[in-house]
């Protein structure tokens, strides 16, 4: 065998794997750009190279920029602007016809074997299984490669060697090397080293769901299933190239010698996408700068009744506006796990989850403890004791051999009847559900916040926080949101999906808490600002919280729009406690606002939107229980007057903003670095998953299956669907609930402070510059003009029209 270095092999299997994204487990879903592994290079190059690679469409369909243009959503004067300047003086009616002419000529790049993508799947799935097998895969402990290579000469669906390599047996794979270096040495000697990433990026991409998922696992810290069933890309490539020398695939990409057809550069399809954004973008500037009238001309107004600080979840935005037409009160937007990245065990959870965005380590482990001997506590114990209890024993009959028959005959009636009451009942079943059983822990729990080193596990996150770290957080809260009077009461907002039968249920939980809900977040900041010390030592920084003030935790049901204030546990004074009834019945008026809006949204007439929106939680069979963050396209990072009296139609995030507040500009710093990083993965995620769903999507609900409580299928094989399904951006095969542009993002701030910030964010400022993301900056300093960003930290400005011209960057 020829001599090969593993750390060379190594390398170049790290330069292939850059081009694909991580996936994460949907218990833990985390929204990201598909793309991810292309953000270094322009939007459009982008897309051209990622087609080659995955045979993905990147830009919306011609069907998609024709409805947009008929409906209005693309102006007509920045469209035609935009041509001018490119030189293209044909009707707009005509460049779609061309374009849909280039899309039918469109070859496909797909080169992949089917049966060894099957073959691979097959493994990788019964590998990465996370408990919901019953016979699990042997020897995992091992790893996937050795996993792999002691039972695959028993597998039949492994075809006879079609190679005379002596390595194999004709009849099955019997003899493979003995490591997964090995293995892939054994394939790649017969090829020139500058051929071997062409290999690893090939068989890579063949099945960028599952490799995205190894990816994830393998960079992720304190990850229980890779620490004991580890799997690497080594591990995946060994397998997967000695299946394919053996099944006579292609290792190398095959070429004859010929080009394949060129494909369409694109040029017109970023025209038309620019235009639906600054469309989008001149209507959303038009809102900003009504705000900005009132607010100019607004006196300071009295102390609220309360605040409530909601997620900049685009979701939020719908409920904020409802509920501050409701009576006296202000609204807030902060990233949904209030700046305290948390490791946090619920009651009885056998589970700890990360509550903080994906880029963050979690700091803190939090746990929740109710109180000893109280009733609340022992119902819930009881009902969650019997629900364990139940669930072991139904999976035991289920799966016992000599039990299962018996057991389906014996049960097909009850079954029968809780799926029929689901199906046709889901109402009545949501009003049982309400009558029975214990309540929320969050009800009664207090949680664990005091420093306690744990010794068994040195580098795991800090059970609970210190005094100082306490006072860390309260400050950073109020100075990122511009803060510096406080109401008799504060209610950090965390929000949560409820639905049931939906195995993408995280994905429309807190994307800042890593698809986790936000609500153990708002318990804790709550906790930290109601300390005495805390209070004291913001004192000492400048930050005085009056005495009347108190500081309590709420859950947003983004499904029904239900907002709870939670203030058990808590000695309210009676003037907060008449602040807390008065909120409380304004946030069921709020509700019945949000929740007719989000119906129409979704085409559903009800004459009880409420009660419509807490029966679709509980049907079973709902594949669309909310809409999700279909829709977003804006953010907006600014203080809540410049968009408090406009309906932006829960299409922004909203993040609160005071540049005044902020002089050296390390506020907005974390927001761009973080919140706004995050929004872009989301809009990333939405619109990809819009303009090809079959390739950067999921498919339809109605054919997937679960598999390994990690991901879906599409029927029942074949690679880990990477993105949302067509349930989440479209309302029928033809209404899209999702407008596919790109995010963009509006700072009322100093031009030259978001200059110097772009300016130390080089990976940042990257995004804009390749235009994955767009950025508009209103200038209070320069009597409130607006600049649009250009590239390499030049800004535009833009006239009184609001619509401005664009450079398209050239990729010829």
């Amino acid at each position: 065998m020829v001599d090969i270095d593993p750390t060379t092999v190594r390398t170049h299997i790290e330069h292939a794997a850059d081009r694909l994204g991580r996936v994460w487990p949907l218990y833990s879903d985390v929204a990201a750009n598909p793309l991810s592994g292309f953000e270094d290079r322009p939007f459009r190059q982008a897309v051209e190279d990622a087609e080659a690679l995955f045979d993905g469409r990147g830009y919306p369909t011609v069907d998609q920029f024709r409805q947009a243009w008929e409906s209005g959503e693309i102006d007509a004067t920045i469209l035609n602007d935009l041509l001018e300047e490119h030189g293209i003086d044909e009707e707009p009616g005509a460049l779609l016809r061309r374009m849909a002419h280039e899309a039918d000529e469109r070859s496909s790049s797909d080169t992949h074997d089917e049966r060894l993508n099957r073959l691979c799947s097959k493994w990788l799935a019964a590998f990465l299984d996370q408990g919901q097998a019953g016979w699990p895969m042997p020897d995992r402990e091992q790893g996937f490669y050795q996993s792999w290579r002691a039972v695959a000469p028993y597998d039949s669906r492994i075809p006879e060697s079609e190679t005379n390599v002596a390595t194999y047996y004709r009849d099955r794979l019997t003899d493979a090397p003995e490591t997964a270096m090995e293995a892939i040495f054994a394939v790649i000697t017969g090829y020139d080293e500058d051929e071997w990433e062409a290999i690893f990026e090939h068989h890579l991409a063949a099945l960028p769901g599952w490799v995205g998922l190894i990816k994830q696992r393998a960079e992720a810290n304190n990850n229980p299933w890779q620490d004991k069933y580890p799997v690497t890309l080594v591990d995946y490539l060994g397998v997967r190239l000695i299946l394919a020398k053996h099944m006579g695939a292609d290792v190398l990409p095959e070429t004859d010698g010929t080009e394949r057809p060129k494909q369409a550069d694109f040029r017109l399809q970023e025209i038309w996408l620019t235009a639906w954004e600054r469309s989008y973008q001149d209507d959303l500037l038009e809102d900003i700068n009504k705000g900005l009238a009132t607010s100019s001309t607004q006196l300071d107004a009295d102390r609220p009744d309360a605040q409530l600080v909601f997620c900049i979840d685009t979701r939020s935005e719908i409920i904020r506006r409802q509920l501050e037409a409701t009576g006296d009160y202000e609204t807030h937007g902060y990233a949904g796990f209030f700046g305290v990245p948390i490791e946090y065990r619920g009651h009885q959870s056998k589970v700890q989850t990360d509550s903080c965005p994906v880029m963050v380590d979690p700091k803190h482990h939090v746990t929740e403890h109710p109180p000893a001997d109280d009733p609340a506590t022992t119902s819930y114990e009881r009902w969650d004791r019997l629900k364990t209890d139940g669930n072991k024993f139904l999976k035991s009959l289920k799966n016992d051999l000599a039990a299962a028959f018996g057991f389906v005959e014996a049960s097909g009636t009850f079954f029968g009847a809780a799926l029929a009451s689901r199906t046709l009942f889901p109402s009545k079943v949501h009003d049982a559900r309400g009558r029975v059983g214990p309540d929320d822990p969050a009800t009664f729990s207090s949680l664990t916040l005091s420093e306690t080193a744990d010794e068994d596990a040195p580098d795991s996150p800090a059970i609970g926080i210190s005094p100082e770290q306490k006072a860390f957080y309260a400050e950073a809260a109020f100075d990122l949101m511009g803060w510096d009077d406080f109401a008799p009461v504060v209610v950090f907002t965390g929000h949560e999906s409820q639905t049931v039968n939906n195995p993408y249920k995280s994905s429309i939980d807190c994307g800042a808490c890593s698809g986790s809900p936000g609500t153990p977040n708002a318990r804790v900041l709550a906790t930290i600002c109601n300390d005495p010390e805390v209070r004291e030592r913001l004192a000492e920084r400048g930050i005085e919280v009056p005495d009347d003030t108190v500081f309590l935790a709420g859950r947003h049901n983004t499904t029904t729009d239900a907002v709870t204030v939670f203030t058990e546990g808590q000695d309210l004074t009676d003037a907060q406690q008449a602040v807390v009834d008065n909120l409380r019945e304004d946030l069921e008026t709020a509700q019945a606002g949000a929740a007719e809006e989000r119906l129409e949204t979704l085409g559903v007439d009800a004459d009880d939107p409420v009660r419509e929106t807490e029966t679709r939680t509980d049907d079973w069979a709902q594949p669309r229980p909310e809409i999700g963050l279909s829709g977003n396209a804006g953010f907006v990072i600014a203080p809540r007057e410049l968009t408090e009296d406009v309906d932006l139609e829960g299409r922004s995030f909203l993040h609160s903003y005071d540049w005044e507040g902020d002089p050296e500009g390390e506020a907005l710093e974390n927001i761009m670095a973080g919140p706004l990083v995050v929004c872009q993965m989301i809009n990333a995620q939405y619109y990809f998953s819009t303009v090809d769903n079959e390739v950067y999507g999921s498919g339809s609900k109605t054919t997937h299956n679960a598999v390994g409580n990690v991901g879906v299928m599409q029927g029942n094989g074949g690679d880990l669907q990477m993105g949302l399904p067509l349930q989440s951006l479209y309302a029928d095969d033809r209404q899209a609930l999702h407008t596919p542009i790109r995010l963009s993002t509006v700072i009322h701030a100093p031009v030259d402070t978001v200059t110097d910030i772009l300016d130390r964010n080089p990976d940042l400022a990257a995004l804009l510059d390749n235009n994955w993301l767009s950025l508009l900056v209103i200038d209070p300093t320069q009597d409130d003009a607006t600049f649009r960003y250009q590239t390499d930290l030049e800004w535009e400005p833009l006239d009184a029209t609001l619509t401005t011209k664009i450079t398209v960057a050239s990729t010829d």
